[in-house]
């Protein structure tokens, strides 16, 4: 344990979520634990700490608040909700299929694990799981795209539907690929910060290509 004593925890880091103890306990046995917690707390904070890193995103700025304290169940749902969406499309040939629910998930994880080997590759600072927590949380405003597209697509098709779904995802990719690169734009040399956000372009890009092209059966 002699090597922990050169760990150092930067101090300009915020913390997510509710992790303080109560105080008053004078005694060993009479300290407080969150295994001694009821389920429901823990489950409380842990969702007001995903919570706080959704305003993160939709409010991006240079902080490193999504990298403290990070965690994969926000990208997990955020995954999961996309490709249930897009799950069930169509395309224009009647013998290929829309994307399936294995594909997207597949498709989004394997993307991240590539950015963020791009990423350490290139000299980054930010550890592998911080890295996927950041691509995957920001995956949020193109599941919104998501959600407001398959509304459009209720009231129909047409032209006017495309320029709709259009604007949404072009607006919703640039705040994907611009709240991303905010948080991780520092953890990365300055000569190399453009090989890095590339690769984040076209990640969102692609995830942005298949809400474009979907139309339901």
């Amino acid at each position: 344990f002699a090597g922990l004593a050169d760990v150092s925890i930067s101090e300009d880091i915020p913390v997510e979520g509710e992790i303080t103890v109560p105080v008053g306990s004078h005694s060993p046995d009479e300290d407080y634990s969150t295994l001694d917690e009821p389920v429901k707390d823990t489950i409380m904070r842990d969702l007001k700490a995903v919570g706080k890193k959704f305003v993160h995103v939709m409010y991006p700025k240079k902080s490193s608040a999504l990298l403290r304290d990070w965690d994969l169940w926000g990208p997990l749902v955020l995954c999961v909700s996309l490709a249930l969406m897009l799950q069930g499309g169509s395309a224009d040939s009647k013998d290929d299929g829309g994307p399936q629910f294995a594909e997207v998930f597949v498709i989004i994880w394997f993307g991240a694990v590539v950015i963020t080997l791009n990423s350490k590759l290139l000299g980054g600072t930010i550890s592998f799981f911080q890295s996927l927590c950041v691509l995957g949380y920001c995956v949020l405003p193109l599941t919104v795209a998501m959600l407001v597209c398959r509304l459009v697509l209720l009231a129909g098709s047409g032209t006017v539907s495309f320029i709709i779904r259009l604007i949404v995802v072009i607006a919703m990719f640039a705040w994907s690929t611009l709240a991303s690169t905010a948080f991780l734009a520092d953890s990365q040399p300055p000569n190399r910060k453009a090989l890095v956000v590339y690769p984040i372009f076209l990640f969102y890009f692609v995830i942005s290509w298949m809400i474009l092209t979907f139309t339901p059966q």
